[in-house]
C-alpha cells in the first residue's frame, strides 16, 4: 500500500444478516492521481453489495476514498486495490465497485471489478446499471 497514511475502514453488524439485500453507494468525488503525469484523475465511484455479517461504516469509508487524493495509481489498479480492501474489511456474499473516471485526453475510463463469495447465488440476476454516457446529454447509456 503506497499511502500509509490510509484510513482503516470501519464495519458494523449486518442488521438482518439472513436477508440477501443489495447495499448501493454513489461516491462522486474520488480523486488519484496520474502516475505518469501527476495530474489529478477524478472518479465516480459506483458500489454495489450484499452483505454477509458485516457493512461498511460511511464514514470510514469516506475518510478512506479521501486517501487516494494524493497518490499515484492507474485506473484499472486503485478500483482493483479499493474493491480487495473492502472485501477483506466486510467478506461479503457479493460486491461490484465501478469507477467511473471522467474524460482524460478524450477517453473516459470505466472499470468494473467484483467478488463472489465461494459457494454464494444470487436469487436473481444481478445486472450492471446502466450509465449515461458522460460524453453526451445524457440520453444515450452504455
Amino acid at each position: 500500500m503506497a499511502n500509509r497514511l490510509r484510513t482503516a475502514l470501519q464495519t458494523f453488524a449486518n442488521p438482518a444478516p439472513r436477508r440477501d439485500y443489495r447495499i448501493h453507494m454513489e461516491i462522486p468525488e474520488f480523486t488519484c492521481l496520474c502516475p505518469k503525469t501527476g495530474q489529478p484523475d477524478f472518479a465516480t465511484l459506483i458500489l454495489d453489495y450484499v452483505p454477509d455479517r458485516l457493512c461498511v461504516e460511511l464514514k470510514s469509508l469516506k475518510l478512506y476514498i479521501w486517501s487516494y487524493r494524493s497518490e499515484g495509481a492507474f485506473h484499472e489498479a486503485v478500483t482493483n486495490r479499493i474493491l480487495d480492501d473492502l472485501v477483506r474489511a466486510t467478506q461479503p456474499r457479493f460486491m461490484r465497485l465501478t469507477a467511473r473516471f471522467y474524460v482524460r485526453g478524450g477517453i473516459f475510463t470505466t472499470v468494473h471489478a467484483e467478488h463472489r463469495k465461494k459457494g454464494w447465488r444470487a436469487r436473481t440476476e444481478i445486472r450492471f446499471a446502466k450509465l449515461p454516457s458522460a460524453s453526451s446529454d445524457g440520453s444515450s447509456e452504455r
